[in-house]
């Protein structure tokens, strides 16, 4: 099956196992209908965004190759996570698993939906950071270079899992 293209996926999870739903999340979507995972950063601990009471974070990131639009992708990203028992109550809430499309190819889009590239991707660590291991010479559409962004996060406090 072709696979034209490329997508990177944020994982986060700090309710339950966390360590363990990341990991099984990765598993997941490596098999993923009509997409093949072709690198995973390592786990990182992480403290919340937002909302601070609430326990660490356990983050990684992902590229698939994929046949999937990005709307279909973002469709069975929600399924995946549905599977794990999310429920969206409140904005970054504590959550079983969290699934975030940053980067589909080179797209820069706006629906209602989805915005591409994750309109935060550039201002977190919890992203970035892992995002960097797998795919340091990236460029961020309408961003630069992924890079250039990581003094900026510099402050939040991101530990990599043995």
């Amino acid at each position: 099956m072709n696979m034209p293209h490329q997508a990177y996926v944020a994982i986060g999870a700090n309710l339950g196992d966390p360590v363990t739903a990341v990991r099984n999340a990765i598993d997941r979507l490596a098999m993923l209908d009509k997409a093949h995972l072709t690198v995973a950063s390592s786990l990182y601990r992480t403290t919340p965004v937002g909302l601070l009471n609430q326990p660490d974070f356990i983050n990684a990131v992902v590229c698939l190759e994929t046949a999937l639009d990005p709307h279909q992708l973002l469709a069975a990203l929600f399924a995946l996570e549905a599977e794990f028992g999310r429920v969206r109550k409140e904005k970054n809430a504590p959550r079983t698993l969290d699934l975030d499309l940053l980067l589909f190819d080179q797209l820069i889009l706006q629906t209602p939906q989805l915005t591409l590239p994750h309109p935060r991707l550039h201002s977190r660590a919890f992203v970035l950071v892992p995002l960097a291991e797998i795919a340091a010479d990236l460029d961020i559409p309408g961003r630069g270079k992924l890079s250039a962004w990581l003094p900026a996060v510099a402050n939040q406090v991101v530990t990599r899992l043995p």
